[in-house]
């Protein structure tokens, strides 16, 4: 199967919505897929341009479906699934308050607290999900996954995948996902590490799907340096510095929650897309993304999963040795 891509500038016709609103047509771009069978080197060339790669068919589509699976049986017994549907197809249980399913990760209740009495089960058990393993073992060190990276980065026997991850479901209309780069987070160690973005299931393009500001990366780069430059400025230790909670950024490590007056005063679209099982997007630390808020039709909770790799023999923040816990501080 020869490899292919979607030209950029390719019209999006749906109306995407992000935490301040609606995204203008001229702020959105299509993110071009590629093969999995696409030439190394193109594949290196075009994650070194974009600063991001969505590669089509990287994980078995029936592997990333059965953990699909088995992640909504585990947490059906917090009401969150309509009754009488399927677990793989995660539909969400409108009949219920929302306010008892709060999503989780970077700054989703305050920095990593816990939230209320009402949420605490289906909270409790969307963290203890991080250590199943039919989640921890067969997806997040899926071989095909690892045989990828290793080959993509060049790092061949040193490729190491973190343990801690952030396994995220999006309830449909609920808060989306802020506008942040990686390395904030990985400050403890060489912006050397990939991300390995993972939807669990297929993604409908108004589905929540991460969303990525082109050409960021220098851009990152260029904040991540000011935000040294001001914690040395106000007097900060090393270790304050090197905080995603310092007191010089907002409390949850996030650039923004606000994507779309971020694109607007940078004057960069968010390059968006729809996703199917088995997709994996990789991207740098410095990349800036976020996510659209999940209107999905027909009520499709969003189950995706940020996997981090690095090169073992380089030093990279062993804060992420560990499974993501609410109070890990990262």
């Amino acid at each position: 199967m020869p490899h292919s891509t979607v030209p950029e500038r390719v019209e999006v016709k749906e109306q995407l919505y992000v935490n301040d609103g609606p995204l203008k047509p001229e702020q959105v771009g299509l993110i071009r897929p590629v093969a999995r069978d696409t030439p190394i080197e193109e594949l290196q060339r075009r994650l070194e341009e974009d600063g991001f790669l969505l590669v089509k068919g990287v994980i078995p589509r029936e592997d990333v479906l059965r953990a699909r699976e088995k992640y909504f049986k585990f947490l059906s017994p917090c009401g969150v699934l309509k009754k009488g549907t399927a677990p793989v197809n995660g539909i969400y249980n409108d009949n219920e308050d929302v306010s008892k399913f709060p999503g989780i990760g970077s700054g989703a209740a305050g920095a990593n607290g816990h939230p209320g009495e009402q949420a605490a089960a289906f909270v409790d058990l969307s963290l203890q999900a991080h250590t199943e393993p039919w989640y921890a073992e067969d997806l997040c060190r899926h071989p095909a996954l690892k045989e990828f990276v290793a080959e993509l980065t060049g790092w061949k026997d040193n490729t190491f995948g973190l343990r801690r991850s952030l396994l995220r479901n999006n309830i449909p209309n609920t808060k989306a996902i802020g506008v942040h780069y990686d390395q904030i987070f990985l400050r403890y160690g060489e912006p050397t590490s990939l991300t390995a973005w993972v939807p669990i299931g297929d993604v409908s393009i108004k589905g929540g799907g991460l969303i990525y500001l082109e050409n960021s990366v220098s851009y990152g780069e260029e904040l991540e340096q000011q935000f040294t430059e001001k914690a040395m400025a106000a007097g900060l230790s090393s270790e304050e510095a090197k905080s995603a909670f310092n007191k010089n950024m907002m409390t949850t490590g996030l650039l923004t929650e606000d994507p779309g007056e971020f694109a607007r005063l940078n004057n960069r679209r968010w390059m968006v897309s729809a996703y199917e099982a088995g997709d994996v997007v990789f991207h740098n630390p410095f990349a800036i993304h976020a996510s659209t808020i999940n209107h999905d039709p027909n009520n499709v909770i969003r189950l995706a999963t940020d996997l981090r790799f690095v090169d073992s023999s380089r030093s990279y923040d062993k804060r992420w040795d560990n499974h993501y816990t609410l109070d890990d501080g990262v």
